[in-house]
């Protein structure tokens, strides 16, 4: 489109709701995503929903970014960089992260996947330590062990209702993943775009799953005739409102509000989840789950709220 001359008028503030408004998204629809994933692992396999989703959802999100920026370079570098960067972080957090998700929701209760992803936070704690040598402190250091202890009592043998234990192990390995890769992603090579760096690793991370379906044989056994409706609404609902109005929202409330009011999502979303699961799949609240659950988010709170200690 060809621009006049004419002075550009100022843009008007966005309303002071509207940041409160996003975050109050992303605490609900992040949250649903774990209904959402165990609805669509009904009759869709889990690798080849996750793929999809992550494909579909971050074509669409680049596409976008693509036409909003047509008349300007995207600011960044560009090349086959930041495309590899990308591939690394979409592969760590959304292929094995997520796919990892995914898979466990085979076995595990949708309520026990969030709380067990909420420990993210706590991993990146480790990857920091590991890869930056960023030292822990005694606050951030007791956070740890209390959310630790936490997962150790929903992984736990004898409890009521939180599924396989590969399952479990599964969703452990997923988030370990998913904290190491968001560590990593600031010491790699980033578009400054957060939506154009986003659906990057959607779409690297996507590909990743859905070449690991096709070698698991997901793409073999997946009978087009035995996926339900329901199936195809909950893998509709994970690309729009579940990855891009979240994830826009997401960007929006980070922009304005403080990092640590945001980051409540962390322990916001396993609340949602297990609500969700309770009431749409009857899946089991016992008391062994809450105290698991109140135990991990104390200590992701604590973790959320302490300073990090200087290298």
């Amino acid at each position: 489109m060809t621009q006049t001359a004419t002075p550009s008028r100022p843009l008007a503030p966005a309303p002071a709701w509207l940041p409160w408004a996003a975050l109050l998204v992303v605490y609900v629809v992040w949250g649903s995503t774990y209904l959402a994933i165990a609805i669509g692992i009904e009759t869709v396999p889990p690798l080849l929903l996750a793929g999809t989703r992550y494909l579909v959802a971050g074509g669409l999100m680049y596409a976008f970014v693509a036409r909003r920026r047509r008349s300007a370079r995207p600011a960044g570098p560009s090349g086959a960089r930041p495309w590899a960067a990308a591939a690394v972080v979409g592969v760590m957090t959304l292929s094995i992260g997520n796919g990892g998700v995914s898979v466990a929701e085979q076995s595990v209760p949708s309520g026990v996947a969030a709380l067990l992803v909420a420990t993210v936070p706590l991993w990146m704690i480790l990857a920091d330590r590991v890869l930056n040598g960023r030292r822990v402190g005694l606050v951030r250091g007791l956070a740890l062990l209390v959310g630790l202890a936490g997962v150790a009592v929903l992984v736990h043998p004898g409890g009521d209702g939180t599924g396989s234990t590969s399952g479990l192990v599964i969703l452990l390995v997923g988030s370990a993943s998913w904290g190491f890769g968001s560590v990593v992603s600031g010491r790699l090579t980033l578009p400054a775009d957060h939506l154009r760096s986003a659906a990057m690793q959607m779409l690297t991370g996507g590909a990743a799953l859905l070449v690991a379906a096709t070698v698991s044989g997901e793409l073999g056994d997946l009978d087009p005739g035995r996926v339900t409706l329901r199936s195809l609404l909950a893998l509709a609902y994970l690309v729009g409102p579940g990855s891009l109005l979240a994830l826009t929202a997401y960007v929006v409330a980070l922009r304005t509000l403080p990092t640590t009011t945001v980051a409540t999502y962390a322990y916001v979303n396993p609340v949602v989840a297990v609500t969700l699961g309770a009431l749409v799949l009857s899946e089991p609240v016992t008391a062994h789950l809450l105290v698991g659950a109140a135990v991990v988010t104390l200590g992701v709170a604590v973790s959320l709220l302490a300073r990090p200690r200087p290298t």
